[in-house]
Formats: structure tokens, sequence, C-alpha cells
């Protein structure tokens, strides 16, 4: 695994409320490179919201959000970026293939190029049997590998996936989770939105739970685990705590 000595990801002071609620709350963290962060949370405390700023699909009321010091409403910071999100869309008339091949040429891979990246991404997320069947027989657990698929085109340094898990069945999710090991040993920064805290456990290196708009604790799983509690423990307890 690679050493985290370098900030990939900074948000600062990040404010965004939508008429009168307010959804982050003066965030301020770092994501370094490398690391794979589990963003954890019940409904409504933020987490999608402070994604899609990331990404540049909502724009900060107020503070920053940078990666590689580059503004994240800068299409250049996104450069090196893949995302999943937890409902894939992908055309019914399209086979998964196709679907794939129109993701590669908007990342400006074509030809052979585009044939060998797209041959090895449908390895990678065990959907080259099924890569050439109209997506509309796709069930929900294969839309989502076409769209893990499509994220790691590229070969992106940094990986936000939201929900990664949904849809796939046990052998699926353990595959899923092998392979998120693999890209995160290998260097990759991950971000991840999820609710199983039990497969967040076996993945990431670091865990921010975020409550109300705002992170309330931000920490590396050694030391939330240190006591020998799971981490649902953790995060129960720490949320009644916050509530009480």
């Amino acid at each position: 695994m690679m050493g985290h000595d370098e900030h990939m990801i900074i948000f600062r002071s990040v404010h965004k409320t939508f008429g009168p609620t307010v959804a982050v709350n003066q965030v301020s963290f770092e994501i370094s490179q490398g690391e794979c962060l589990a963003l954890l949370g019940p409904n409504g405390a933020g987490k999608t919201t402070l994604i899609k700023m990331l990404l540049g699909l909502v724009l900060p009321g107020s503070g920053t959000v940078t990666i590689n010091g580059i503004s994240a409403d800068m299409p250049e910071s996104r450069a090196e970026t893949g995302y999943l999100e937890e409902q894939q869309r992908i055309p019914t008339h399209l086979s998964g293939r196709q679907y794939l091949l129109r993701s590669a040429v908007l990342l400006g891979l074509q030809g052979d190029e585009a044939r060998q990246e797209i041959k090895r991404v449908l390895e990678l997320c065990s959907m080259s049997r099924e890569a050439d069947d109209n997506a509309g027989g796709y069930s929900k657990g294969m839309r989502q590998r076409i769209g893990l698929a499509a994220a790691l085109l590229g070969q992106p340094k940094l990986l936000v996936l939201d929900e990664p898990t949904s849809g796939l069945d046990p052998f699926g999710i353990r595959e899923m989770r092998l392979l998120l090991d693999r890209l995160h040993h290998a260097g990759t920064t991950i971000i991840i939105n999820s609710h199983l805290i039990s497969e967040v456990e076996k993945i990431c290196d670091t865990v921010a739970f975020m409550q109300q708009g705002r992170i309330v604790l931000k920490d590396s799983l050694s030391t939330l685990l240190a006591d020998g509690e799971s981490l649902e423990d953790v995060f129960m307890r720490h949320v009644e705590k916050r509530d009480a």
C-alpha cells in the first residue's frame, strides 16, 4: 500500500444549503493519496451532497473543494477520477460492451486502445461473458458491475463509489471487496459511501462519520477498533452520543 504523504482532496469550510435545509455545515477535512476512506452516516447526513460537490455536480455555497490542488468545479480536476453511482443507468438497447465503448470515447480512447481497455475492465469486473448481452436483461448486480467497469476505464487514480455492493449477491460482494482491496494496494485513492458497515470494515483504512451535515469523527480504522469493538458498535455509539 502506498504511503499517505500527500493530500489529494481537501475540503475547506464547505457549506451548502438547499432552501432552509443545511445539507453540509462548515466541513473541513483531507483525504490523502492512496487512502481508502469510508463515508458513513445516517440517511440525510449530507454524504451524497458532499460527494456531488467533490464531483462538481453541486457547487458549494461557500468554502472550497480541491483535487490535487485544482478546484472541484473545474473539469480538469476530474481527469483521473472514476465514479460509480448507486443506481447505475445503462440504456436498455445497448449491450454492456457498447456502453463501455461510449464511455471510453468520452475519455478519448479509440480503436485498439479502447478495445483492449474494455477487455481489461470486463475481466476485472467478471462481466466478459455477458458483455454482448442486451443491458435490458441485466440484473441490478450486473448493471453495477458494468458501471464499475466504466468507472475503471483509463485506470483512474481516484475512485468514488456510491454503494458499490448494491444489488450484488454474497459472491459478488466478496469479488467486489477483493477487487477494491487490490486497487487500494496498487495506490488508488478510494472513497466509499456505503451502508454496509461490515464490508467497509474489511476494505477501508480510514473512516469518516457524518451527521447533520458535519464530519463528527475521522480516524484510522485501526484506532477506531483498538478497543476490540466492531465498526458498527463504534458508529452506533457515536451516533447515539450525538443524538443524546
